[in-house]
C-alpha cells in the first residue's frame, strides 16, 4: 500500500454453534499476523436469528475478557455495543474492570442501536436512545474520573446518583470508538470519541462523512471504517478498497472475513494482499 492504514479484524460471532475456542484461535492468528484490534458485535435479543445482520451470540464484554487472557498484544473492542440496552452503572463497572484486566487493551465501541424490534423485545425506549446513549457515556467518563471531577460527588439527579464510591477506575481513560454514519453518530464522535468507525461506505462516501466529522471537531479522532471480505474471491478487492480508503483519509480499516471456515486463511491472504497493493 502506498498509504499507511491500521488493519483490524471483525471477529465472527454470528453462529450459535460456534465454539469459543474458535474465537481464541482466530484472535491469536490475528495477533500473529499483525492486526491491531479485534472487534466483536453486540445484539441481546434480536428479532431474527443470529447471522449476517445480527451478530453477537457471545456477549462481547465477557468474551473480550476471555480473549485478552489468551493473547498478549492485540487490542479488543466492541463494534458496536448497543449502549441504551444496558444499565449505565453496570456498564461503567464492566468497562473499568476490562481496562484493568486487559491492561489497557480494551476500546469501548458504542452505538445507539438501530433495531426498534430489539428494543421492544427487551422493553427499552427506542425513540429516546440517542439521549440515553450520550447520558451513559457522560456518566461513564465521570465515574472513571475522565472528566476531572470526583466520582463521589454525584453526577445527575435524573439518573438518581448523588453520592457513592466507584471502583475500579481505569489508570488512563478508556478509548471510546463511536460507530455509525448518521449525523447524530458523527456529532457524538466529535464530542466524546477517540475513534470513529463507519460501515457500508465506499471511498467516496467515507471521504464525505470524514469531512463532516472533521468540520465538527479538531480533536485528533482516529477515523476508520468496516469492509467485508467474506469469501476467498473477495480478498484482493478488499485490499484494493483498503488502499483507496487510506488515500481518502482512513486511518483504520476493520475487515469482516465471514463465517469461521476459511477466516484464518482469508486473514493471512488479506494481510499479504495489502502489502502487495501498489
Amino acid at each position: 500500500m502506498t498509504a499507511s492504514v491500521r488493519l483490524d479484524i471483525v471477529l465472527p460471532n454470528e453462529s450459535p454453534g460456534m465454539e469459543p475456542d474458535t474465537l481464541v484461535a482466530l484472535a491469536r492468528d490475528a495477533e500473529r499476523l499483525g492486526y491491531s484490534t479485534a472487534w466483536l458485535p453486540d445484539h441481546i435479543l434480536p428479532p431474527e436469528p443470529y447471522g449476517d445482520t445480527f451478530g453477537g451470540v457471545y456477549e462481547p464484554l465477557i468474551t473480550v475478557a476471555h480473549l485478552a487472557a489468551r493473547t498478549s498484544r492485540i487490542r479488543y473492542g466492541t463494534s458496536v455495543l448497543v449502549v441504551p440496552l444496558r444499565n449505565p452503572f453496570v456498564l461503567a463497572k464492566q468497562v473499568g474492570t476490562l481496562a484493568r484486566v486487559t491492561v489497557d487493551r480494551f476500546v469501548l465501541g458504542v452505538g445507539a442501536g438501530w433495531s426498534r424490534a430489539e428494543f421492544d423485545n427487551v422493553g427499552a425506549d427506542f425513540d429516546d436512545r440517542g439521549r440515553r446513549t450520550d447520558q451513559a457515556l457522560d456518566l461513564l467518563r465521570h465515574l472513571h474520573g475522565a472528566d476531572g471531577e470526583d466520582p463521589a460527588t454525584g453526577f445527575d439527579a435524573r439518573i438518581g446518583y448523588r453520592t457513592g464510591v466507584f471502583a475500579p477506575r481505569p489508570q488512563r481513560p478508556v478509548p471510546i470508538m463511536v460507530g455509525g454514519v448518521s449525523n447524530a453518530a458523527l456529532a457524538r464522535a466529535a464530542r466524546v470519541g477517540d475513534e470513529w468507525q463507519g460501515v457500508g461506505l465506499d471511498e467516496n462516501d467515507f471521504a464525505e462523512r470524514l469531512a463532516h466529522l472533521r468540520s465538527l471537531s479538531d480533536r485528533p479522532i482516529v477515523a476508520g471504517t468496516r469492509i467485508v471480505a467474506a469469501t476467498d474471491a473477495d480478498v484482493h478487492g478488499a485490499a484494493q478498497m483498503a488502499d483507496a480508503l487510506a488515500h481518502r483519509g482512513a486511518q483504520a480499516v476493520a475487515v469482516a472475513f465471514g463465517r469461521p471456515p476459511g477466516t484464518a486463511d482469508r486473514m493471512a491472504a488479506f494481510a499479504e494482499a495489502v502489502r502487495g497493493v501498489a
